[in-house]
């Protein structure tokens, strides 16, 4: 029997494509590279032709939203064209949105991006977890609820959450990082919600240049269901998609390599052998 979960599909996209996540994320000098304006009909133009570059290569997409929102409602409508395009492609659509509240204004934000036929439809999102991540619940649970999914920051690669993230606190059974707690609290939701599937839906970012034992995280535990992983820090910020096993141990299975600009500075025309090209470095590297 086929899983329509979230993590089911993801399980499936990573076997037929490999690991590799495709960031979309125009920046101005990037559009300038492409030769495209800085506006929103250049950031619709990008995103479309990732799409199109990805498309049969590349299992996953994350358009990084700031990069649209900031034209306004013109840079929406470009993000909902863009999404909708992957979705005809069959590509998984992360939404780098970073979004996290309480209550009935977190609910809208999941309505926004997790609601199957709204026009920002997503597969999955990213989600801030500040507040607690049980002030995520409703939103980790109408994911599920939808086959949809989302990925919660545990441990970014930005210098400046190191302090926060790596603070001690106390657990239920020791004391803890923040980072290792919310890796735990993810963990207990999708053993409460997942059922019987292999995979959970919810996920965690973990930066690919942190210090991830440094931070409390054991890579090489197991869980159960298994942890998606988000992993960013890969290509321009230096980290070395071949060592992706050594750097996540037993989450391997289930972390998504992120790049973005290392891929997309080989511009239009370049831009669907490099990722051809990097996607079956992954593969090799996996075997």
């Amino acid at each position: 029997m086929t899983d329509l979960s979230f993590g089911g599909v993801l399980h499936s996209a990573i076997e037929a494509f490999g690991p590799l996540c495709v960031g979309i994320d125009p920046h101005d000098f990037l559009l300038e590279q492409w030769g495209l304006p800085s506006s929103a009909a250049g950031v619709r133009e990008f995103g479309l032709r990732a799409v199109d570059a990805a498309a049969g290569r590349a299992g996953v997409v994350k358009p990084q939203v700031a990069f649209f929102e900031r034209f306004g409602s013109a840079g929406f409508a470009a993000l909902e064209e863009v999404l909708a395009s992957a979705r005809a492609a069959g590509i998984i659509t992360i939404a780098d949105a970073k979004r996290g509240d309480i209550g009935t204004t977190l609910a809208g934000y999941a309505e926004a991006w997790l609601t199957p036929g709204s026009p920002l439809e997503a597969d999955a999102v990213t989600l801030n977890p500040f507040q607690g991540v049980g002030s995520l619940a409703d939103a980790l649970r109408y994911a599920v609820d939808n086959g949809k999914g989302a990925f919660v920051l545990a441990a970014t690669s930005n210098p400046e959450a190191r302090r926060i993230q790596n603070a001690q606190i106390s657990g239920p059974l020791a004391t803890v990082t923040v980072s290792r707690a919310i890796i735990d609290d993810v963990t207990a939701f999708n053993a409460s919600s997942t059922g019987a599937a292999a995979v959970g839906s919810i996920g965690v970012v973990l930066g690919a240049t942190v210090d991830l034992p440094g931070s409390g995280i054991d890579v090489h535990a197991a869980h159960a269901p298994a942890l998606p992983v988000l992993a960013p820090g890969f290509g321009h910020q230096g980290a070395l998609a071949t060592r992706v096993r050594e750097l996540f141990g037993a989450l391997t299975p289930f972390t998504l390599v992120s790049e973005s600009r290392s891929l997309l500075q080989a511009g239009p025309a370049g831009l669907a052998p490099a990722i051809e090209e990097r996607a079956a470095e992954l593969r090799a590297a996996l075997v």
